[in-house]
């Protein structure tokens, strides 16, 4: 265990912000799935901008890496045009 305040402190915080990058990681991959499991186009279609922008604050606070996000998000893309 920790013998200084400051790393006491600093386990703390640590413990706070991986459930807080937890939740919203959790949230992200189930709203993805979700996406992927919609037959409308025009329904999909609606979703897409929330799902892209949930993985873009993703990326921005560096929980998961810039190109996977840009992977995501064509794959997504491409997915929702061959809906129609």
């Amino acid at each position: 265990m920790a013998n200084h305040q400051s790393s006491v402190k600093r386990v703390r915080q640590d413990a706070k912000k991986r459930l807080h990058n937890r939740y919203y990681k959790k949230s992200a991959r189930t709203s993805i799935k979700n996406l992927r499991d919609m037959t409308d186009q025009k329904e999909a279609e609606a979703f897409l901008p929330k799902v892209f922008s949930m993985i873009d604050k993703l990326a921005k606070n560096n929980n998961i890496h810039r190109n996977k996000a840009a992977n995501l998000k064509s794959k997504l893309t491409k997915h929702v045009q061959s809906l129609g």
